[in-house]
């Protein structure tokens, strides 16, 4: 592809540049672990939540669902420990979790019997995507993770079984990296992208052997 358009960086400690120019909103999300452990204004995660509310969804049904503990309420220790204790350790100075669940079985049109969505976990992705560069730009870092109990997660959480739990959310103010164990205080770096010519074919499906890039972020 053809690039010779100014190139658009975030901030310099995110060591981040995009081939192309786009909003450097898009370069300063990422996902730590290392977050100052503080409460979170309700102001503040009603508007993630509010950003979520305008994804975009097949045939406008929403499908999405934010099960939500503040730090330090009567559900803070309970979804903690729904976490796979690796996620847990880290997760706990967070200002927020959150459990995102999405409707898998649903009717498109209000005469048409209940059937399972093509889309519940498509149009769930977009409300995450919208929550966390809404949580950037208040200066918040959110950081979704699979590692969940999904054994006991599902009936604790109190999800129907037309519902599927798709990921958990920490969200908090970013800490210094010093914080953490030594281990992961090497991973606490933003992460680079594929070339947009690894993930992008005219026509056909064309994609090229690519190595390993790491666990996203």
């Amino acid at each position: 592809m053809p690039n010779n358009l100014p190139r658009r960086s975030a901030p310099e400690d995110t060591k981040r540049q995009s081939t192309y120019p786009i909003e450097p909103l898009f370069l300063q999300r990422w996902s730590p672990r290392a977050f100052h452990a503080r409460p979170m204004p309700l102001t503040d995660l009603h508007t993630l939540l509010e950003a979520a509310r305008w994804a975009p969804s097949a045939h406008n049904l929403q499908p999405w669902h934010f099960i939500v503990s503040r730090r330090g309420d009567a559900h803070w220790q309970h979804h903690l420990e729904l976490l796979h204790p690796f996620n847990a350790a880290w997760a706990s100075q967070a200002s927020a979790l959150l459990f995102l669940v999405s409707q898998a079985i649903t009717s498109a049109h209000g005469d048409e019997p209940p059937q399972p969505s093509r889309t519940h976990s498509f149009d769930a992705g977009a409300a995450w995507a919208q929550l966390a560069l809404q949580a950037t730009a208040l200066g918040y870092q959110a950081h979704a993770m699979a590692g969940i109990d999904f054994d006991r997660a599902p009936q604790a959480l109190g999800i129907p079984d037309t519902h599927r739990l798709e990921i958990a959310v920490a969200i908090g103010r970013q800490a210094p990296a010093d914080q953490l164990p030594p281990a992961l205080r090497r991973r606490e770096l933003p992460s680079v992208r594929r070339p947009l010519e690894e993930m992008v074919s005219t026509g056909v499906f064309n994609s090229p052997q690519a190595g390993s890039q790491g666990e996203p972020a």
